[in-house]
């Protein structure tokens, strides 16, 4: 089933003949996708977007319509941007609708074999021109490129949550990645408005790579007594300029996230760095997965009423 909206598709061109991207696929329209899909058609691109049903489909333009609706009122987009930006994205819940894309950004479940069902389902839709980028944060592309016959044409696009807002996107080069598509890829990242990391396909990139030792390092520090968790909190924004300290930044991002993160840079280095402590692991076993959960290593949740 395709639900249309906006302006009709158009057919991709060739990145291989040195044609820009046109046409971008995102599949998955949750925090990530959704983000995705807006910054593409804020530049400008055809951009379709797959979800699995229709009540998913809902949601994904929900949220893309809430967040440039915020912009518009604070006077960061005007009424008609905001149209001609919804006007850009076609949403469908056919996988068939992506045959035209240039670009296709996959999105979702982070989860290997998942992801690795997709790619190869799309392999056989899409035009042999066809760039394939995952937003993983922590697999290795290349693991997922091996499941269709265009690794060549395989990267990582990592962006940031919120993507609208976060400025960088890691761009992942794997061993077959030609220098056309890493070059294309780098580009697309550009014209979305993105400052560009380039990386070798390796579990974590550059940002989490160094990231994740420092926040299961922070957590081992509070679990030995070093300080208490505000302190902490304090001393890395006060001390050294960061915007959140590890436990905001911890909650924010997810316990659970975090931990799944952890856990597979720490399966491919077997380092004790990316060793999940025990603190972390209870806390997630026990639900307190951070600000989505409404408690993490702090507590989000409302006070009782007073009676």
């Amino acid at each position: 089933m395709s639900i249309q909206t906006g302006m009709s598709i158009q057919t991709g061109m060739s990145i291989q003949t040195g044609m820009s991207i046109q046409t971008v696929g995102v599949v998955g329209c949750g925090l990530m996708g959704s983000g995705i899909a807006q910054i593409s058609a804020q530049a400008g691109l055809k951009v379709i977007v797959r979800e699995v049903d229709a009540k998913a489909v809902e949601a994904g333009r929900k949220k893309i319509d809430g967040f440039l609706g915020k912009a518009v009122e604070k006077g960061k987009l005007t009424a008609e941007e905001k149209a001609r930006v919804l006007s850009n994205i076609t949403f469908t819940t056919a996988l068939e609708d992506l045959k035209p894309c240039d670009l296709v950004v996959e999105a979702i479940i982070e989860n290997l074999e998942a992801k690795r069902d997709l790619f190869g389902a799309l392999d056989k839709l899409c035009g042999p021109h066809a760039i394939f980028a995952s937003n993983t944060s922590s697999l290795a592309v290349g693991d997922m490129a091996a499941s269709t016959k265009r690794a060549q044409n395989f990267v990582g696009l990592h962006f940031f949550n919120p993507v609208p807002l976060m400025k960088l996107v890691e761009v992942v080069r794997t061993l077959e990645t030609t220098e056309a598509v890493f070059a294309s890829a780098c580009a697309f990242g550009e014209k979305v408005g993105k400052t560009v990391v380039r990386a070798k396909d390796t579990p974590g990139f550059v940002v989490n790579l160094l990231l994740v030792p420092y926040l299961l390092d922070a957590v081992r520090a509070l679990e030995s007594g070093v300080a208490t968790k505000e302190d902490i909190d304090a001393g890395m924004k006060l001390g050294c300029g960061y915007p959140m300290g590890p436990f905001e930044l911890l909650d924010f991002v997810g316990l659970d996230t975090t931990l799944y993160i952890a856990d597979i840079m720490f399966q491919e280095f077997k380092e004790y760095r990316y060793s999940a402590p025990p603190m972390l692991r209870r806390l997630v076993a026990g639900g307190r997965n951070g600000r989505k959960a409404g408690y993490g290593f702090y507590d989000y949740r409302q006070p009782a009423p007073a009676k």
